[in-house]
């Protein structure tokens, strides 16, 4: 698969006139090449590819990298750059992904290639990895029926004096227990007033009676991740709870109903935001209703209102509204969707009717 996915990669490069294209951000490499190490550069030419890395992963590179040649290098890889002859030749024309390369890496590849034209070449990757094949769709079902079966688990935990960060911890380590590689991200559990953080991550506050908690995390399976959110009641919810609970689940509903191959993603947004602003809360959603997930958790398509994306057979997207009321408390329900020609298959089996735990 890495050697299709380098061979594809080849011909955008050649259709834009370049000679080569340096790829230094470790997930897109994991995504092209297999390697999962920690220190790796992915050079793709038009007629070959070579991967730098250092001693530390000569047997790890060589098992694992498909589709270019694998050289071990003695230092970091973009300081050895100056010990290949091909990369020192004029008039050398090579992509870079600005959009993960610092200014400082950037200044330290130019002076180990200084005869090469460094160009701006982040549009080559921009869509990589938004539609999935069916090994690819396999491993994100696989990590979202993890992530159903920690959260199962870690209910029974859920009391009154138990910290945020010992329920994320609970959670991170059934998810290994169930076969996740890792966390997808560094779980969100965010309870009472901290609820109204859309990226509230754990912390010592402990949970009260009465307390909105929500819990955004994720699994990863053989690269492939999840992202799922949940949000329950410690106790009674409160009919203002309940209330604002409902608006966000029949928002999160209307989304999921709309969405379909060929679609706007903003209209998948709008089919959200649109029940939360005639409830009267549009002040208190500001993010975008989702993203596409893959091999990281943030590819495309982007489902936001300003979004120029259109989804396509087999992208896998969030959705996920949320309402979040300062000092007070919030709600955010997402669940991970398939894209079909017929419309949207949800892989979450977690129910989304508001528990009170």
């Amino acid at each position: 698969m890495s050697v299709s996915r380098i061979s594809a990669l080849r011909k955008k490069i050649k259709s834009e006139n370049l000679d080569g294209l340096i790829v230094n951000h470790l997930d897109h490499i994991r995504y092209l090449s297999g390697f999962t190490g920690s220190s790796g550069l992915l050079i793709v030419m038009q007629n070959a590819a070579h991967f730098l890395t250092d001693s530390r992963y000569t047997i790890q590179a060589a098992k694992q990298v498909k589709g270019a040649k694998v050289h071990v290098v003695p230092s970091e890889p973009i300081g050895s750059l100056n010990g290949f002859k091909w990369l020192q030749r004029k008039n050398l024309k090579l992509g870079i992904d600005s959009e993960h390369m610092s200014v400082a890496k950037r200044k330290s590849l130019q002076k180990k290639v200084p005869a090469a034209l460094l160009t701006e070449s982040e549009s080559l990757l921009a869509d990589l990895g938004w539609i999935k094949d069916s090994a690819e769709l396999k491993n994100i079902i696989k990590a979202c029926e993890i992530a159903d079966k920690a959260f199962a688990r870690i209910l029974q935990l859920v009391k009154p004096g138990v910290s945020e960060r010992e329920l994320a911890a609970e959670l991170e380590y059934q998810m290994l227990m169930l076969g996740s590689e890792k966390p997808a991200f560094e779980s969100i559990v965010a309870s009472g007033y901290r609820s109204a953080m859309p990226h509230g991550l754990a912390s010592a506050k402990k949970v009260k009676k009465g307390d909105f908690i929500t819990f955004d995390f994720g699994a990863t399976v053989n690269g492939y991740v999840s992202d799922m959110t949940r949000t329950v009641v410690m106790g009674k919810a409160s009919s203002r709870q309940k209330r604002i609970y409902n608006i966000v689940l029949r928002a999160q509903k209307a989304g999921v109903r709309k969405i379909r191959a060929g679609i706007a993603a903003k209209l998948v947004d709008k089919a959200c935001r649109d029940i939360i602003a005639r409830a009267g809360y549009s002040r208190n959603f500001g993010h975008g209703t989702g993203h596409g997930i893959g091999y990281y958790v943030h590819v495309g398509p982007s489902l936001s209102p300003k979004s120029d994306d259109s989804l396509s057979v087999n992208q896998v997207v969030t959705i996920e509204p949320g309402i979040y009321i300062s000092g007070w408390g919030g709600v955010r329900i997402e669940d991970d969707v398939i894209v079909t020609r017929k419309g949207g298959k949800v892989l979450n089996k977690t129910s989304k009717n508001l528990l009170e735990l």
